[in-house]
């Protein structure tokens, strides 16, 4: 089979903490073909009967499966997850606990009537990285980082050859992790430090009002970023650093603090171009390189 076919039919998948996007890639172009696009709510924390059908109602309207066309499928995933096997690990992360344990690359192919062969999956913050390099803000860059800034935080690097997750959210920062002070529980938190009010995201911080308390916060959140982003780029030497996820769409509220703070001055910071698509085609992407 060739891969590299334009008329073959290639899906990229994002799963997330509370939905489902899909969308079939372009193979030409390494573009989200927008008239294909799905995008369904997922109730993460029920039992894995109703989390599987939410995504297969999701998925059946862009499965091909005709004679030799069938389609290829590729799934970014949070962790943890073994994504050679496609068994979740995911438990007590407030999301898909019931599919603990369960061999979800087996439960999908048998429901979407396609081969197991036919499906692959791929972390999430390593299909964003993919993606921009793909056709994004960072594309054909030999040495870049990818971060994905939200309700949790990834990290990804091309940096030595190949698009890898790096996985340093749990890694030791200040007096807890990483992903305690830079994700949006942490702007949660503060906002609640410093007025004892209780705000969902940042969008909700800066709908706020509170000039002073939204300035302080995103000083201080684009203070360790940067003190993040230095030890990252000890240790893999990149060009370039694309950076993405909701909290990315406040750039001009943090990235000031961290340009102040980083370094090495020579990294250049780039904003996210493709957004959600990224990852979608980061994850569809692997099947076109085959």
């Amino acid at each position: 089979m060739n891969y590299n076919s334009p008329e073959l039919p290639y899906v990229g998948v994002d799963i997330g903490g509370s939905h489902i996007t899909a969308a079939h890639v372009g193979a030409a172009d390494l573009k989200v073909i927008k008239s294909s696009l799905i995008r369904e709510r997922v109730a993460s924390m029920e039992g894995a009967d109703v989390i599987i059908k939410s995504w297969v109602d999701a998925l059946k309207p862009l499965i091909e499966n005709n004679g030799e066309k069938i389609t290829y499928v590729g799934i970014a995933m949070p962790g943890p997850f073994d994504y050679e096997k496609g068994i979740s690990l995911m438990k007590g992360t407030k999301k898909y606990d019931s599919l603990y344990g369960l061999n979800v690359l087996e439960i999908l192919a048998e429901k979407l009537s396609i081969p197991a062969s036919h499906i692959l999956f791929r972390n999430d913050a390593e299909s964003f990285l993919h993606g921009e390099l793909a056709s994004g803000a960072v594309a054909g860059e030999k040495r870049a980082l990818g971060i994905t800034l939200g309700t949790g935080l990834g990290s990804a690097s091309n940096c030595q050859g190949k698009t890898v997750d790096s996985d340093r959210a749990f890694i030791p920062f200040k007096d807890s992790i990483a992903e305690e002070y830079i994700s949006t529980r942490w702007f949660a938190k503060r906002f609640k430090e410093l007025t004892g009010e209780d705000i969902k995201n940042v969008e909700s911080l800066l709908a706020s009002g509170k000039q002073e308390i939204i300035d302080q916060i995103f000083e201080e959140f684009g203070e360790n970023l940067a003190l993040f982003l230095n030890d990252f780029i000890d240790q893999e030497k990149p060009d370039v650093i694309v950076i993405g996820g909701n909290i990315a769409k406040t750039w001009d509220y943090f990235i000031p603090q961290v340009e102040k703070h980083l370094k090495d001055k020579q990294v250049v910071l780039k904003q996210s171009v493709m957004w959600e698509d990224a990852a979608l085609v980061g994850a569809a992407y692997t099947w076109l390189q085959a």
